[in-house]
């Protein structure tokens, strides 16, 4: 928040909301659960007292209560992980906490690893669209029947997404905007990168794609940016002919470091009815290529 001009009437509100959540939030962890005596019958009030939110994340008692009141005092991002985790805060109650006493918030840690399935059933539900999820560097981490029979995803590409792009014939051979698209995927790869300057994971992914396609480092060298959005693509598919759909990322919120990318038939073409009868039995027998299990 510190790039942010705050109006005294927002900056008050923010210090009001910092006092009741901090005092619900203190309401709700229990001195057993926070490894101290309960106190039985001399406590008025449930959940810990403020001195003791203080002890335990090692702060004065007089600044956790001005913090508690919403008082404008300074804060660091240490004290403030000490105290979320006396109170035993969520990933997301953190980030609140940190909105809260001014501080841009850190990044979302990765949550709920055990989304996989999840996931699965989510693309799996968007058939008979194509549908796949990619990690930061546009590795491939799950794609349903659709993308491979559609878009040509299997498991003897790079599973790279922007690669596979500029170096896989059988993309190549099927896509009749892919001169048009192209700009946009090196300009939206320039964009995610820069986001992440040191990030050695981009680094070493540019230098394989100039290395391994002179269209890609020409267009590179353009140095266009464009933001993530939605694609256009024609696809000319050797069993149901010209196939138009738009393609769409979107962010996972308890994922922030997924992407979920869903192909939309145009009404062109006759795409929707296409994409259906290609995800039929009678389709998948006479497919020329197999799809990926």
């Amino acid at each position: 928040m510190a790039d942010v001009i705050e109006t005294a009437a927002g900056k008050a509100h923010r210090l009001r909301e910092l006092r009741e959540f901090l005092m619900s939030r203190r309401a709700r962890v229990s001195p057993t659960e926070a490894g101290l005596p309960d106190g039985g019958a001399r406590r008025r009030t449930p959940g810990l007292r403020r001195e003791e939110v203080a002890v335990l994340a090692g702060v004065g008692a007089s600044w956790y209560q001005w913090l508690e009141q919403g008082r404008d005092i300074s804060v660091s991002p240490q004290v403030l992980d000490s105290v979320a985790r006396v109170l035993r805060l969520s990933n997301a109650e953190r980030r609140h906490l940190y909105r809260l006493a001014g501080l841009n918030p850190p990044e979302a840690e990765p949550a709920g690893r055990d989304m996989h399935e999840g996931l699965r059933r989510l693309i799996d539900t968007w058939m008979p669209y194509p549908a796949h999820i990619m990690d930061p560097y546009y590795n491939c981490v799950l794609y349903n029947d659709a993308a491979s029979t559609v878009l040509g995803m299997r498991p003897d590409n790079t599973q790279n997404c922007v690669v596979d792009f500029f170096t896989d014939p059988l993309y190549r051979s099927r896509s009749k905007s892919w001169e048009r698209n192209a700009r946009t995927v090196v300009a939206q790869f320039r964009a995610a990168s820069s986001a992440r300057p040191d990030d050695d994971g981009f680094q070493t992914l540019l230098t394989e794609l100039t290395e391994s396609s002179e269209e890609f480092a020409a267009l590179w060298a353009e140095r266009d940016i464009e933001d993530a959005g939605q694609i256009r693509k024609e696809l000319e598919h050797p069993l149901v002919g010209l196939l138009v759909v738009e393609s769409t990322a979107m962010r996972v919120p308890a994922r922030p470091d997924l992407t979920i990318v869903l192909h939309t038939p145009i009404d062109e073409a006759n795409t929707a009815a296409k994409l259906e009868w290609l995800a039929s039995p009678e389709a998948r027998r006479g497919a020329m290529y197999p799809v990926a299990g």
